[in-house]
C-alpha cells in the first residue's frame, strides 16, 4: 500500500503548504535530507491556542500534535515534489522536534508529542516512520499556539 492509500484510508487529505509567517522558508533540501520548518498547531485554520497544564490537558494537546503532523505531511509532500518524487520516496523520517507550550510543573510533553509520532508511524510504517525525537516544554510559542513541531526526513 502506498503512503497516499494509507492517508486516504485514515481519512486524511493533505493541506497545502502554509505561507510562512516570518522570514523563513517552509522547507530546505540538503543532499537527501529535507528539513521542515516548525509548524504550529491549528484548529479551524487559526492557531490552536493554549497552555498544557493550565488551559488544556494532555489528550487535547496530543490531538493538536496530530494535527501538526498532518500539516507537516502536506509540507513534506511539497518538498518531495520539489525533489522530483513524492511521499513514497521518503526513505526515513529521521527526527521530530516538538515544543509544547506548557506550565512549569507539566511533565508529559513526551505524551503530547506521541500525537505526531504515532501518526507518522501509521502513515509510513514501523521502519520508515520510526524516528529520533525530542520533546520540550516551553513557556510560550508564536501566536500562543499550544504545540510547534519541526521534522527532518531523508529521501531514497
Amino acid at each position: 500500500m502506498t503512503v497516499y492509500h494509507t492517508l486516504k484510508s485514515l481519512g486524511i487529505e493533505l493541506p497545502p503548504v502554509a505561507v510562512p509567517a516570518a522570514a523563513y522558508v517552509p522547507f530546505v533540501r540538503s543532499g537527501q535530507l529535507l528539513f521542515l520548518s516548525g509548524h504550529i498547531a491549528k484548529q479551524g485554520g487559526k492557531p490552536w491556542v493554549g497552555q498544557v497544564g493550565l488551559t488544556m490537558n494532555t489528550d487535547e494537546a496530543k490531538a493538536a500534535a496530530r494535527s501538526v503532523a498532518i500539516d507537516l505531511l502536506g509540507t513534506l509532500h511539497a518538498a518531495c515534489v520539489a525533489a522530483d518524487t513524492d511521499l513514497d520516496g521518503v526513505k526515513r523520517i529521521v527526527k521530530v522536534l516538538s515544543l509544547v507550550n506548557s506550565t512549569s510543573s507539566y511533565t508529559e510533553q513526551h505524551l503530547v508529542t506521541n500525537g505526531c509520532s504515532e501518526l507518522l508511524g501509521q502513515v509510513f510504517g514501523p521502519v520508515v516512520g520510526a524516528h529520533a525525537r525530542s520533546a520540550f516544554g516551553v513557556v510560550q510559542l508564536p501566536l500562543g499556539a499550544c504545540v510547534e513541531i519541526e521534522l527532518i526526513a531523508e529521501l531514497a
